[in-house]
């Protein structure tokens, strides 16, 4: 089964995101507390662990939000996902808006190792309906309506 395994946010745009221990998710809004939030098509962000693990091998010391994620999922192939997919992340349903994102000035990772994940894997959602989400929380796609 896919999990939530790290929630990250930033109080600021611009700053690194940190772990928290939970986020709650708003319609229209996204995470409350989170910079990014807001009513707009890139309200939460999400990547897979098996993304990062990538990155790893090659050397790097990664830890969550490292890739300004939101959500760090494992067991889900999100960068496969259709845009228009139903996320059920715990009580929260998500819907997938985007695929990947261009680095912003060669982000410091892309510098460091050569290439970044989130260009290729990272997805961004918004949110249907509201809820709290943490780690250890179950991740599954929905049929459309």
């Amino acid at each position: 089964m896919a999990t939530v395994i790290a929630i990250c946010i930033s109080e600021k745009k611009g700053t690194q995101k940190h772990e928290v221990p939970y986020i709650d998710v708003k319609r229209e809004h996204g995470i409350i507390g989170d910079a990014h939030a807001g009513n707009w098509h890139r309200q939460i962000s999400l990547l897979a662990k098996e993304s990062v693990d990538t990155m790893r091998a090659a050397g790097l010391n990664l830890f969550p939000g490292a890739f300004a994620e939101n959500i760090l999922t494992e067991g889900i192939d999100l960068k496969h996902l259709p845009v228009g997919t139903l996320l059920r992340v715990g009580p929260a349903l998500l819907k997938v808006t985007q695929i990947g994102k261009t680095c912003h000035n060669d982000c410091e990772i892309k510098k460091t190792a050569g290439k970044c994940v989130m260009p290729t894997d990272g997805i961004f959602a918004i949110v249907i309906e509201e809820g709290r989400i943490a780690p250890g929380d179950g991740i599954e796609t929905v049929p459309a309506p």
